[in-house]
């Protein structure tokens, strides 16, 4: 397994050993052992997630306020899209700064996201098949989220035209107005 860092502290990406041959290919999609040895915070994780998405599709960024603060393992089952994640832990030196990750079936991928991140992500081909654990329970009163096109931001979200977006993600906060729990 290759593991890449960002420049985002916390913010980790897996790169798995892909075994094929004729008959298709195998390979790990998670580690207890494997983020235990990288010292990551042990998660019981608790609940996965799974989307479909058709190209031009972003949703996010979202997060949950404590008490129900939620780490993520991202990852792309079919398809590609670019994910993107704020650090929103008004400590960090990197506060307000976000990190894109192109998230692909073919590299079979995974990005850990912790806790005090915003995170959202764009479908950028038809089908795309978006994967993904949790450290906590989706807890509706706690659910916030940031402007997806936040122009202190500057994402660049590699859309080729307009974003679909849903209307819950299209009234979200300004960063600027946003009431930080983190």
């Amino acid at each position: 397994m290759q593991l890449i860092t960002h420049a985002l502290p916390g913010l980790l990406e897996f790169r798995p050993r892909i075994f094929g041959d004729a008959r298709g290919a195998f390979f790990e999609t998670f580690s207890a052992r494997t983020m235990e040895a990288l010292g990551l915070p042990p998660h019981a994780w608790v609940q996965d997630n799974q989307s479909v998405s058709v190209a031009g599709t972003l949703r996010g960024l979202h997060f949950q306020r404590p008490p129900h603060c939620q780490a993520k393992l991202v990852r792309v089952a079919q398809g590609l899209a670019l994910d993107v994640v704020v650090d929103l832990r008004a400590a960090s030196p990197t506060f307000g700064q976000h990190a894109s990750v192109e998230l692909s079936a073919a590299l079979g991928n995974v990005l850990y996201v912790p806790e005090g991140f915003a995170h959202g992500f764009a479908a950028l081909e038809d089908d795309t098949l978006f994967i993904y654990k949790c450290s906590d329970y989706y807890t509706p009163a706690s659910e916030g989220g940031l402007r997806w096109d936040d122009p202190a931001l500057g994402i660049a979200w590699g859309l080729a035209g307009e974003a679909l977006v849903s209307s819950k993600d299209a009234v979200l906060p300004l960063l600027s107005a946003l009431d930080n729990p983190f």
